[in-house]
């Protein structure tokens, strides 16, 4: 009995590298895993008020099924954020919950993509987007973000590859996997290319309160008549990956994608809806204290300036400074290795050090990099560049 073709070219590198290093802790090894963005298997916790919220919630909910477009108290409160954040003023049905950003991801791919139609993603970029391009038929096409400028997108390179299948343009800020924080001008630049092509924009702001250097600034707040649809959830900012929760706003004052938003919600109505108490807790994450944030930010900056310093110091490896989130995409620079895939193997298997191939998040732009999340301490990263040193000075 096969499986569909669809589903066996899935490919998830973020967590497809976690297979090898699992044989390796059945032989006893321990291994420092620096390969997923999760804060809280690290010292970050999900604030006591917010998990206190949740235990209100399964008792004070009736623990059945939500409305498919998401619990209207949730929403508002959505709204009322991104009102105040961003000065995007929407109506109730513009806002919708999912099961984290992948399923907006999913349903929205699914709404939008015909076979051969083609998406511009950053390259590189999270790898979500690509994959359920393809796995809808479609053609992910990389713009190049550009290394020695912080990693910010290549307006030019956009403007080339936008063709007569182009669907829409995705942007990722700040972005995973570079940690770069796009300036305005580059924003406003992308939503003029998008107006001329009649095309709309994604926008993935997932890590947006997660900044070091500079302000994050929504791709709907600077567009005037281009649709956006922005995605943003609770996993990162709010410290609730596990509660499987984001959401989606459009930002469409003409109206062009209402049919694209039908779309969507007739899958999500298929699904059924999002977990009820976790919507019903999660609004506490919105309006309650967020002290949290400026503890979380203090600890990632001082972890990004930390690794930043070791990196470049290794013989072999270069890196920019990211602005953002909790990624950074060093540069193999060691002729040792053919490949960034045989890189991050070698070091899983010598060092013991648990990294991202960077090609898992763009083939060509992505290629002879990984990707390393700085959440730990700087006590357990200096003990992983650390193993990684040893081992590269005996090989390279």
């Amino acid at each position: 009995m096969k499986a569909t073709k669809r589903s066996m070219d899935v490919s998830y590198a973020i967590r497809d590298i976690l297979l090898p290093a699992r044989e390796l802790e059945k032989q006893g090894h321990e291994i420092i895993k620096l390969h997923i963005g999760d804060p809280n298997k690290w010292d970050f916790e999900t604030p006591k008020h917010v998990r206190d919220a949740l235990c209100r919630a399964v008792e004070v909910n009736d623990n059945g099924y939500a409305d498919s477009e998401g619990y209207v108290d949730l929403r508002r409160s959505i709204l009322e954020k991104e009102r105040q954040k961003n000065g995007i003023n929407v109506g109730i049905d513009d806002c919708i919950i999912t099961n984290g950003v992948t399923e907006a991801i999913q349903t929205i791919s699914a709404a939008v993509i015909d076979a051969g139609d083609e998406v511009l993603v950053p390259g590189p970029g999270y790898p979500t987007y690509s994959e359920f391009t393809k796995f809808f038929g479609g053609v992910p096409v990389s713009y190049r973000a550009d290394e020695s400028n912080g990693w910010e997108p290549d307006v030019d390179d956009i403007r080339r590859k936008i063709t007569p299948r182009t669907k829409y343009i995705t942007i990722i800020n700040p972005n995973n996997p570079t940690g770069s924080l796009y300036s305005d001008k580059v924003l406003k630049e992308i939503i003029d290319i998008a107006g001329e092509n009649d095309l709309f924009i994604i926008s993935d702001e997932i890590y947006d309160l997660m900044t070091f250097d500079g302000t994050h600034h929504s791709t709907a707040s600077l567009s005037k008549d281009v649709p956006v649809i922005l995605f943003n959830g609770f996993s990162k900012v709010d410290l609730l990956p596990g509660w499987r929760l984001g959401y989606t706003v459009f930002n469409d004052p003409q109206g062009k994608l209402d049919e694209i938003k039908e779309g969507m919600m007739r899958q999500l109505r298929l699904r059924i809806s999002a977990n009820n108490p976790c919507q019903m807790a999660v609004i506490e994450a919105l309006e309650g204290p967020k002290d949290h944030l400026e503890v979380t930010n203090r600890k990632l900056r001082e972890r990004r300036d930390y690794v930043v310093k070791r990196i470049n110091s290794i013989p072999g490896l270069s890196t920019a400074t990211p602005h953002g989130a909790f990624y950074i995409f060093p540069k193999i620079e060691s002729k040792h290795w053919k490949n960034d895939n045989d890189f991050v193997l070698d070091v899983l298997h010598n060092a013991h050090v648990l990294l991202v191939p960077g090609s898992g998040f763009c083939p060509q732009f992505g290629s002879m990099h990984f990707r390393a999340v700085f959440l730990p301490p700087v006590e357990t990263l200096a003990k992983a560049f650390d193993s990684i040193e040893d081992y590269m000075n005996k090989v390279a």
